[in-house]
Parts: C-alpha cells; sequence; structure tokens
C-alpha cells in the first residue's frame, strides 16, 4: 500500500474515525432528508458537508480541512451539486487498507 504512513496519519484523530463510521451508514445517522445525495442525482449517493458539519459540532474550517484531508489520502469520494459538496467513503480504499492490514502487518 503506497501511502500506508498517511492514511494512518489521518485515521489517526478521533472525529475523522466517527465521520467515517458515519458516512458507513448514512441514512441511519444523518436523519434529515436534505443530507442525503439523492439516488436519481448521482448512484453512489453521499452525505452534504454541512450536516456533516453540524453532526460534529465543529467549526465549519475545521470539518472542510478533515473531509479535505480524508479525500486526499482515498478514503473519501466528493461530488459537487450546485453550490453544496456531498461526501461519501471510498469502499474500495477502505477494502484495501483492510486486507494490508490483515496481510502485511
Amino acid at each position: 500500500m503506497k501511502n500506508a504512513v498517511e492514511l494512518f496519519k489521518v485515521l489517526g484523530n478521533e472525529t475523522r474515525l466517527e465521520m467515517l463510521h458515519w458516512l458507513k451508514e448514512p441514512m441511519r445517522h444523518f436523519d434529515k432528508p436534505t443530507a442525503h445525495l439523492t439516488k436519481n442525482m448521482s448512484e453512489k449517493g453521499g452525505v452534504c458537508v454541512g450536516d456533516i458539519q453540524e453532526k460534529t459540532t465543529l467549526s465549519p474550517s475545521t470539518v472542510s480541512h478533515y473531509l479535505k484531508m480524508m479525500q486526499s489520502v482515498g478514503l473519501l469520494e466528493s461530488e459537487r451539486h450546485g453550490q453544496w459538496t456531498y461526501y461519501r467513503r471510498n469502499e474500495e480504499v477502505l477494502q484495501e487498507l483492510s486486507r494490508y492490514i490483515g496481510e502485511e502487518l
């Protein structure tokens, strides 16, 4: 795994881990219908950055920074619709990380 150290750095924060957990089951953790990117807009779905920020109670700039960090190492994907950005987990990278931990470490 080429960026394992960077991935582990990003995962070394409780709030960022919580965000990944919430995005695993967005319908369970974000109860507002407006929080979700509807399936007709995108087959992959996603959660609005504003709703993620609201759930964390952190400043918008901190949440944006965290989301960008997770996206930069491949843990998240984003999709922009108008003025809103929606984030979702990158399951391929998470599976690769799981295999790396199980087989290499």
